[in-house]
């Protein structure tokens, strides 16, 4: 069966046209026939081998956004063949999303938005998920104040839209070509995006800000955003401790990826238009290398979609 992966780790051009065994599913799970898979920068992080895989055995197939049919279905699942459906992939066994098949748990799966086709569809489930993961450990109240850095890409642009949905008051950067789109995402304040954000956010809110989204990977530049007791959500894991009483909320989409329940609710914000799906472009899948190296030179708006439907 056809995958993307990688035999050794490296840049863009390892990605190559594989050959792994057919799945199928167990008790419990589904397996989906893959129309779309989008390209996240988690997947060039493991795939030049800067996070490997705790069970690394060639070839690495990289990928946790899916979008498809159900093929095949498990004991015990309420799926049926030929629902259209997304789910979030843990890659296991070195296998991610960038598959014709792939299985996964019945439970990380919810079916596409009304509306969307596969490509728009693939775009939602882990960056929407880490976003509300978020805003879940940040833990705000309706009027209180979320800065969000990395507002113009997936994650970011998720957090705006989920914390203004709930009555939040959102500072986000963005760069000069960008704040239009941060704007119409729904912020309240752009503040032009660098490594001293956290001294523009402060000039918009002396008093420090009530918790920071932090999807550009700031880190410990990002913290003295936070006023003191407040909330530093991360999405890689830093384990820095910025003091002030402020904590440090380190967000992994694994632990979320079995919450049938998020991805619905996502499924249907997206139905009410409360989240937007945003894709920035689609190629054919045998075109791998391609999306790696256009993710990486930055600057894409919306996901990278690798089609997997022919």
């Amino acid at each position: 069966m056809r995958a993307i992966g990688v035999m050794e780790f490296g840049g863009p051009e390892k990605l190559q046209v594989v050959d792994i065994p057919e799945p199928h599913p167990g008790p419990g799970e589904v397996r989906i026939r893959v129309h779309a898979a989008a390209v996240n920068p988690t997947d060039t992080v493991l795939r030049a081998g800067l996070r490997k895989p705790s069970e690394f055995r060639p070839p690495y197939v990289p990928g946790m956004d899916a979008a498809g049919e159900i093929s095949e279905v498990g004991e015990g699942v309420p799926w049926k063949t030929g629902d259209r459906v997304m789910a979030v992939v843990v890659p296991s066994g070195s296998h991610g999303a960038y598959a014709d098949q792939i299985v996964v748990p019945a439970e990380s799966v919810a079916r596409i938005p009304e509306g969307a086709d596969f490509a728009a569809a693939s775009t939602l489930p882990m960056n929407g998920l880490t976003a509300r993961l978020a805003l879940d450990r940040l833990a705000l109240s309706p009027g209180q104040t979320i800065a969000v850095t990395g507002a113009a890409g997936a994650f970011g642009g998720y957090v705006v839209q989920l914390a203004k949905a709930e009555g939040l008051r959102v500072i986000a950067d963005a760069s000069a070509a960008d704040e239009q789109l941060v704007r119409d995402l729904g912020a309240d304040v752009v503040v032009r995006r660098g490594d001293d954000v956290a001294d523009r956010i402060r000039e918009v809110r002396p008093e420090g800000v009530d918790g920071v989204a932090d999807g550009a990977v700031l880190d410990e530049r990002i913290a003295p955003a936070v006023r003191d007791g407040g909330g530093l959500a991360v999405v890689r894991g830093w384990n820095g401790d910025p003091g002030r009483g402020i904590t440090v909320h380190r967000v992994l989409v694994a632990t979320a990826a079995e919450d049938a329940a998020a991805l619905d609710r996502l499924r249907r914000q997206a139905e009410e238009g409360t989240v937007t799906l945003r894709v920035a472009r689609v190629l054919p899948a045998d075109r791998a290398a391609e999306a790696h190296r256009l993710l990486e030179a930055g600057g894409v708006r919306g996901r990278l979609v690798l089609d997997f439907s022919s």
